[in-house]
Formats: structure tokens, C-alpha cells, sequence
């Protein structure tokens, strides 16, 4: 018997070591390298990504085609039956990719894709493989959620090896897997959920799946900073890497995609959890603008870009005078970084000092917003609280805060205006580069320059 090799693995981005070392000499990390067993080589046996490992063999490429006669064609996409979920794919599930579905325990992960795999088994072939729960608990949720059960083909297993050699007998249209981490290949001498079964399993499923035109969607845990769980280049194998977020307290559910090699990154597809399940939301401005009838101050609208469309939500402020030495500054939604910066801006080109107040800010429903555009809504409601005074309930607000306190131009400045309008908004303050030549019908569009001239315009 050949004698069983050890590796040393990086948890964070994956890469190997013949010995144990303090910090990865590839990603810079500390204290993450982590013993793995590797399994005995075989004679004959081949290596790496290409090893046919699960009772299937053949690469993915076996001749030398020129680029310029690869078919161009467009490949035929499936609808999930959810309108949000194929805007976040970018258009629908495409045959032979792997999409990673993330999300903390409670968001929904599990529900979605079994909607999804039971309305689609009416008219395609899906195998729902469950290494989590037993199939009882499966129809026992199917049935809560009133889901149609027929045509859709249970698997309770968490071996690879089997896992595959039932695809390869039932040549499946959709591979579902709940979850990644509980899945196991025998020749990894580690528990399921180690670095190397994740990514082992992981690069099988995935191969297999290119291979056959298979779908593959896998749920992935996320640890307590709400990263995936697993080495990181189980994010470079797949195709699509989605998070499902929202806590059990709220209703509403965001699913972000992350990395799509087949449409737009950052797309935002919003969903309402129902007794009945997961429902999506077709008009999420409308959710997120929800408002009192009598206008608070320190309340603003602004128009965030997520994906390919515009969002508005409801950004809030609260200052007041701090009883500590050190002001708190607190931004649940927004880059808490970012504040301190605009909250300097402000004091030095708007002449507010704000050194001595806590600030608090919080986005509506739970949206997180990672783009600049929100920088002056943000400030304009500083203001408002600061001062006490409320803004007008049809003023929206986007545009993005420089150190010298110039109010730059932000991407899709003319379909922002158009949303706004849409809903109701007759007011709008946007970067002067961004003002369209003819205002909507109904709206005074001001365009500034600096944040002097918008502390004006109020």
C-alpha cells in the first residue's frame, strides 16, 4: 500500500505547501494553513482537474479550434420561473455553468432553490441532492409551501462518487446541491467541509457539469463575517457566485451577484418571504419608499444604480449631541469609512462642524449600498437633522462628494432622473454634469457644481 501524503492548505486562497509556514507566502494571510491528507497516487491514474475522478473521464477541449470559428451563436438560456433570480443570472441559467448560492443560515437558500427546482421539474429533468436534511424534511417543506412534488427526482446522499454515477444514469437538465460542504470524495482522507473535500467535490461537480451541459447550483454556508465558507478558489471554479441576504427579522430578502461570467455583477434581485415561500418583488423602489405621511427631518430619497436598473430608497440621519469624548459614528448600509470622510467635507466646504455630535445613519429595508452616488443624499440629511428641519417629501437626491467638495457625475444619471419621475419626485439635485437638457415633465431638475451650491438649492 503506497504511504498516504500530507499537504499544507491556505483557507483563504487555496494554495499548497509541502510544509507548515506562520503566514502564506501567496495571499499574505496569517495562521491559515491547515493540514490536509492527500490520497495515495494510483498507477495509470491521472492528476489535478483532468483525474475522471467519479466515474466519467474526458477534458473539456480535445482539439485545437482558432478563435475566430468558435460559434458565436447565443446559448439557449432556462428561466428559473423567477423573474428576479434570471435578472441576477443575467437572463436565465445557462447549460453547463455552476452557480454558488450563499447566504447566512435562515436567508432562504434552501427555499428558493427548491421552488425553483419543483416548478421546473414540470418541464425539465432535475435531481435535488439533499446531504443536510432527509427527504421527509424536504417534502414536508415542499408541502408547507404548497409546491408542486411531481417530476421532481430526490437524492439523500453526500458521497461524489455516487452523486455522479446516479447524474450520469439520469442525465439531468438541472444538478442541485444542498450543500457543497457536506458533500465527500473517498480518496480525500478529511472531513466534509475541510478545504480540500470542498474544493475536490467542488472541481468534480464542476467538471462533470461542463462536460454534460449539466446546470449546476450548489448551496454554500457563509462564516460570521458573511464570507463563503471553503477555500477561495472555490469562487474562481464557479461560473456565478450569488449571496442571498437579509436577517430572519426582515421580510424582505436581497439576492447580489457577486461574479457572473454570463451577465452583469452587482445585479440586485429583492424577494418577499411569505408563508407560501419565497415571492419576488418586481417594484422594489416601492418597498423601499414606504414613508411616513409627515415628513421627519433628517429623511432623504436618492436613486442608487444596482446592476442594469435604478433603486430609490430612503436613506435616514440622527444627530445629536454626544455625552462622550469620542462621537459615535455609526452607518448601517454605507461604508462607515465613507461617513467619516463626507462628515470632514462637510466641515471644511459647508462650514457644519459635527465633531461634537453623534451620527447615526441607516438605509431603509435593509439595502446595503456600496456605490458613491449616495454621498450627497447622505450629507443633505446630516444636514437636515443637524439643523432640524425637514426636506421636502418630492425632493431625490444622487451624486457623488469629492475631498475638495465638488459634486462629481455618477454612471446612468439620465435614467435615474427618469425613475424618480416616475414615482412621483418633482424635485431632483444631481451633479451639473449629469442634468438632462430637458427636464421630465413635471420635475425641476437643479444641477451643482459644489456642495455649497446644494446646501443653497435646500
Amino acid at each position: 500500500m503506497a504511504k498516504a501524503k500530507s499537504a499544507f492548505v491556505c483557507t483563504e486562497c487555496g494554495a499548497e505547501f509541502r510544509k507548515w509556514q506562520g503566514q502564506c507566502s501567496s495571499c499574505r494571510e496569517w495562521n491559515t494553513l491547515s493540514e490536509v491528507q492527500l490520497a495515495a497516487s494510483r498507477p495509470g491514474a491521472a492528476t489535478g482537474a483532468s483525474s475522471g475522478r467519479g466515474g466519467y473521464s474526458g477534458a473539456l477541449t480535445r482539439e485545437v479550434v482558432d478563435l475566430g470559428q468558435v460559434d458565436l451563436s447565443e446559448v439557449p438560456r432556462m428561466t428559473s420561473t423567477f423573474g428576479e433570480f434570471d435578472r441576477v443570472l443575467g437572463g436565465g441559467l445557462v447549460p453547463g455553468s455552476a452557480v454558488l448560492l450563499g447566504g447566512h443560515p435562515g436567508a432562504g437558500k434552501s427555499t428558493l432553490l427548491l421552488q425553483t427546482a419543483c416548478l421546473l421539474a414540470q418541464t425539465r429533468q432535475i435531481i435535488y441532492v439533499t446531504g443536510e436534511e432527509s427527504l421527509s424534511q424536504v417534502a414536508m417543506r415542499a408541502h408547507r409551501l404548497q409546491l408542486p412534488t411531481q417530476g421532481l427526482k430526490m437524492l439523500a446522499e453526500t458521497s461524489i462518487e455516487t452523486v455522479l454515477a446516479v447524474a450520469q444514469r439520469e442525465k439531468p437538465d438541472i444538478l442541485v446541491i444542498d450543500s457543497i460542504q457536506t458533500m465527500h470524495l473517498e480518496d480525500i482522507a478529511s472531513a466534509p467541509g475541510g478545504v480540500a473535500q470542498v474544493r475536490e467535490s467542488a472541481a468534480a461537480l464542476t467538471r462533470f457539469a461542463k462536460q454534460t451541459s449539466t446546470v449546476l447550483l450548489l448551496v454554500g454556508h457563509v462564516t460570521k463575517d458573511g464570507t463563503l465558507a471553503g477555500p477561495k478558489v472555490l469562487e474562481h471554479m464557479i461560473d456565478a457566485s450569488l449571496l442571498l441576504e437579509g436577517g430572519s427579522d426582515s421580510r424582505f430578502r436581497t439576492l447580489r451577484g457577486q461574479k457572473n461570467r454570463f451577465g452583469a455583477v452587482n445585479e440586485l434581485g429583492v424577494f418577499a418571504m411569505l408563508e407560501q415561500g419565497l415571492k419576488e418583488v418586481k417594484n422594489p423602489s416601492a418597498i423601499f419608499l414606504s414613508r411616513n405621511e409627515e415628513q421627519a427631518p433628517g429623511s432623504l430619497v436618492m436613486v442608487v444604480w444596482e446592476g442594469t436598473r435604478p433603486i430609490l430608497v430612503e436613506v435616514q440621519a440622527l444627530v445629536d449631541e454626544s455625552a462622550l469624548g469620542n462621537p459615535r459614528r455609526v452607518a448601517v448600509g454605507l461604508d462607515h469609512n465613507r461617513l467619516a470622510m463626507l462628515l470632514a467635507v462637510l466641515n471644511r466646504h459647508g462650514g457644519l462642524f459635527t465633531g461634537d455630535q453623534d451620527v447615526f445613519l441607516n438605509v431603509v429595508g435593509g439595502v446595503k449600498v456600496l456605490e458613491t452616488s449616495a454621498d450627497l443624499a447622505v450629507l443633505l440629511a446630516v444636514v437636515s437633522s443637524l439643523q432640524n428641519r425637514a426636506l421636502p417629501r418630492e425632493l431625490v437626491v444622487f451624486g457623488e462628494v469629492g475631498l475638495s467638495g465638488e459634486i462629481r457625475p455618477v454612471p446612468s444619471g439620465q435614467e435615474r432622473i427618469a425613475e424618480a419621475a416616475k414615482h412621483g419626485f418633482t424635485r431632483a439635485i444631481v451633479p451639473r454634469a449629469n442634468a438632462p437638457k430637458t427636464s421630465p415633465k413635471g420635475m425641476t431638475v437643479t444641477p451643482v457644481d459644489k456642495l455649497s451650491d446644494a446646501l443653497d438649492a435646500l
